[in-house]
């Protein structure tokens, strides 16, 4: 007889929405059906759309690691929440990144522990690197890339360009209570090189109803209605009966198939009628009843410039900070080191600092890294003759 407390396992079903009784779906993940539709072609239509961006992916995560980045995949397959647990190491950073507009629902990347270490180390220039905030922000960071030029593919391949996320959040937690979709979800699995010479594994995840969008879009599932006269019908009314009646219209006005038998307007043509470019002799509603087959005027849009532009005037206002103090340091290096280590220092302890002997060492202003030199000393006094001005691009990555 059970006492009525959970086992531990029962606890871990519950938190990952599992059926711990065994009465879940059991069925491989490729014959899942997609929401409304054929699984199989929701599959491959997101599946290739997904395998055209893998090198802009590669190269965008190249760009913000400093190392060579290859994606290959993905293994696309509808599948639940038991079969892809079964798939995920036990602990996993999670990356939410919800579609708020466009195709709304749920987005996820999900990728193990060592993976997301090495991807945030490469991005930190750090090694053994703790998942603390920091970790996970970079993380955040380098997944919105990736989403970035996702979204840019899938805009330019289906013509929505409403499409927009949620800012991505990760977090790294035991695989039990990940945050997956219920029911049938989307599920792409990327094999990812890093440059380290190791193969990792990285998950992308679509909620059921925002796969079934995506797929259709991609489908071309999106028709525009039908022009006026062709497949249209309307309650009570022949249009072909009404047609002929019209063009053989003259003293009077009999509509039949339209409802409005005998009704005669002798002596008034449809010009008379207040309807402005519209001769019913050959029925050309060209001019006056736009929404009828009318052409429509289409003008580009002009977007003002974004990129800032000093005036003159601002430009002289500079000369008001000229004798603004600020202050300037030079950092010879920097280490890491333990709470104990850091209390068990004394006189004669050394430090190991993370540049080599002979290294540039950086020049700082406020903090913020603008220029590297070489350390010389002027009489008796060190100081330091810059050798590189670091570029808006390298301070904007050491900044990030």
């Amino acid at each position: 007889m059970s006492d009525g407390a959970l086992s531990q396992d029962e606890i871990d079903a519950l938190l990952a929405g599992v059926d711990s009784t065994g009465m879940g779906s059991s069925a491989p993940a490729a014959t899942m059906a997609a929401p409304g539709g054929s699984s199989d072609d929701d599959r491959r239509a997101i599946q290739d759309f997904l395998a055209s961006t893998v090198d802009s992916q590669g190269s965008n995560l190249s760009a913000m690691t400093g190392t060579t980045v290859s994606i290959k995949g993905p293994e696309a397959s509808f599948t639940t929440q038991d079969a892809l647990l079964g798939q995920l190491p036990d602990q996993v950073t999670v990356v939410k990144a919800d579609f708020n507009s466009g195709f709304p629902g749920e987005h996820i990347y999900l990728m193990g522990e060592a993976t997301a270490k090495s991807l945030a180390g490469l991005m930190n220039k750090e090694e053994n690197i703790e998942l603390d905030e920091m970790a996970m922000s970079v993380i955040g960071e380098a997944i919105g890339t990736i989403i970035g030029s996702q979204i840019t593919a899938l805009t330019g391949k289906t013509g929505n360009k409403s499409i927009g996320n949620e800012p991505p959040t990760a977090n790294n937690v035991a695989k039990a209570v990940a945050a997956l979709p219920s029911g049938n979800f989307f599920s792409a699995a990327y094999q990812v090189d890093l440059g380290d010479g190791n193969s990792h594994q990285l998950w992308e995840v679509y909620g059921g109803g925002v796969a079934g969008d995506i797929a259709r879009a991609l489908n071309g599932g999106n028709t525009p209605a039908p022009a006026m006269g062709q497949g249209m019908t309307m309650p009570g009314m022949d249009m072909n009966a009404g047609m002929a009646a019209m063009n053989s219209m003259g003293g009077g006005m009999g509509m039949p198939g339209m409802g409005m038998p005998g009704m005669g307007m002798p002596g008034m043509g449809m010009q008379g009628m207040g309807m402005p470019g519209m001769s019913m002799g050959g029925m050309n509603m060209g001019g006056g009843m736009p929404g009828l087959g009318a052409p429509t005027n289409v003008q580009a849009v002009q977007f003002p410039n974004l990129m800032p532009r000093a005036t003159p005037q601002e430009m002289g206002n500079i000369g008001l900070i000229m004798d603004v103090f600020m202050e300037m340091t030079v950092e010879l290096g920097r280490t890491r080191k333990l709470i104990k280590e850091i209390l068990g220092m004394g006189e004669g302890t050394i430090i190991e600092l993370d540049k080599l002997a002979g290294e540039p060492v950086d020049i700082l202003v406020n903090h913020k890294l603008i220029a590297k030199g070489e350390v010389v000393v002027i009489d008796e006094n060190f100081g330091v003759r810059v050798t590189e001005i670091v570029s808006p691009m390298e301070r904007v990555n050491d900044i990030a």
